[in-house]
Order: structure tokens, then C-alpha cells, then sequence
């Protein structure tokens, strides 16, 4: 499957300055960027922006970033599933995983996750994708927000509605293990019939192990 990526950008005024939002952008561009400090979610802000960086160069591999000036405060990632997880197993050309979503605590509340999200799905080539996000409550930032379990979950479901994704029902015995964990897929139009079966036996695979 060709991998086509097509830049889009656009500008986010916010009361501590203007944000651009763009991408896919190359790992060349990652590189000659700075990385926010308090970008921590995932692991140390020098190993995540490695971690990016590698990402861009995939041929699937896309980053949509949030910069202000030459600092990057914000990302999304979209890449393959993990081969350990369960959405991997079908081998599935077309469908891709929303990785990881972070913003600093300093812009946070001003529509930036939305942005993010909706200067991704700018790209044509995201019909051509199914494409995921898996959310555990674990890693969500509730001592940081003063969000309860349930409110930080509807501000994520409300933030992946931007760029289109909705909820899905699964068996995956990780988010069945929570209530407020969820599957969440946006479902491109050129999708053949054939991939989304693929992607619902994915979706339940426990019924078919009997």
C-alpha cells in the first residue's frame, strides 16, 4: 500500500500565543525543533522526541505537531499497532493507530487536541485508513486536570469526535478490564467492505475461540 502524506497547516491564537498545527512533517523537521519540557506523558521529553522523530521517518508513520515559535507543545501520532496487541494480528495495510495525543499543561483548554485532530484528518489520504485509538484510563493526566475518571473521558471522546473517530464496542480484555477505557475508530470512506469485516473480527476475537 502507498503511504501518501500531504502537509496541511494552520494557525491557533491562544492567550499565550499563536500555535501553528501542522503535518505529517518530516523527521528533518522534528529534528531542528525544540521539545517542550512538560511534554513528560510518555516517557522523558529527549526520549519522546526521538521517539517522533523515528516515527516520522515510517512509511505509515505520521506527526502532526503544535509549535509555538520553534517549540513543540503539542503532538499526535499515527502509526502501525504495536505487534504485541491484538490490532496488529490481522495484518491490515489500512489500518492505523492514533498512538499518543499530548499537550502541555499550558495550553491546555484551548481547543488544541481538537486541532491537532482536525488538521490530520485534512489529509485526503485518511480515507484510505481505519483508523484507532485505544484509551486507558491509566495513562490520562487526572491528578494534573482535577478531572474525575468520567469527565477526562468525555473530554477525550469529545476531542477524538473532532477529528472524527467515534465509539466502538470490543472484547479486548485490557479496555473490557475498565468501564471508562474505550476503542475509538474513524472508518475512511474508500474502506472496502472486506477491511471493515476484517477490523470487526479483530474487534471480537474471544467469540471466536470457541
Amino acid at each position: 500500500m502507498k503511504h501518501n502524506k500531504t502537509y496541511n497547516a494552520k494557525e491557533l491564537k491562544t492567550p499565550h500565543g499563536t500555535l501553528i498545527i501542522e503535518g505529517p512533517i518530516s523527521s528533518e523537521a522534528l529534528a531542528s525543533y525544540e521539545f517542550h519540557k512538560d511534554l513528560v506523558a510518555f516517557r522523558s521529553p529527549e526520549q519522546q522526541h526521538k521517539a517522533l522523530i523515528d516515527i516520522a521517518d515510517l512509511p505509515e508513520g505520521r506527526i502532526i505537531i503544535a509549535r509555538n515559535n520553534l517549540t513543540i507543545v503539542g503532538y499526535v501520532t499515527y502509526l502501525y499497532p504495536d505487534p504485541l496487541e491484538r490490532w496488529s494480528e490481522g495484518k491490515m495495510e489500512d489500518l492505523i493507530e492514533l498512538g499518543a495525543i499530548e499537550v502541555i499543561p499550558e495550553f491546555r483548554g484551548y481547543a488544541v487536541g481538537k486541532n491537532l485532530l482536525t488538521v490530520s484528518m485534512m489529509d485526503n489520504a485518511m480515507e484510505d485508513y481505519i483508523i484507532i485509538t485505544t484509551e486507558y484510563y491509566w495513562h490520562w493526566d487526572l491528578k494534573g486536570t482535577g478531572l474525575n475518571v468520567w469527565e477526562y473521558r468525555k473530554v477525550m471522546e469529545k476531542m477524538m469526535n473532532a477529528g472524527g473517530l467515534t465509539w466502538y464496542a470490543t472484547d479486548d480484555p485490557e479496555i473490557s478490564s475498565h468501564p471508562a477505557n474505550c476503542l475509538m475508530a474513524r472508518i475512511g470512506s474508500r474502506i472496502k467492505s472486506d477491511s471493515v469485516q476484517r477490523f470487526d473480527r479483530l474487534r471480537f476475537m474471544n467469540r471466536f475461540m470457541y
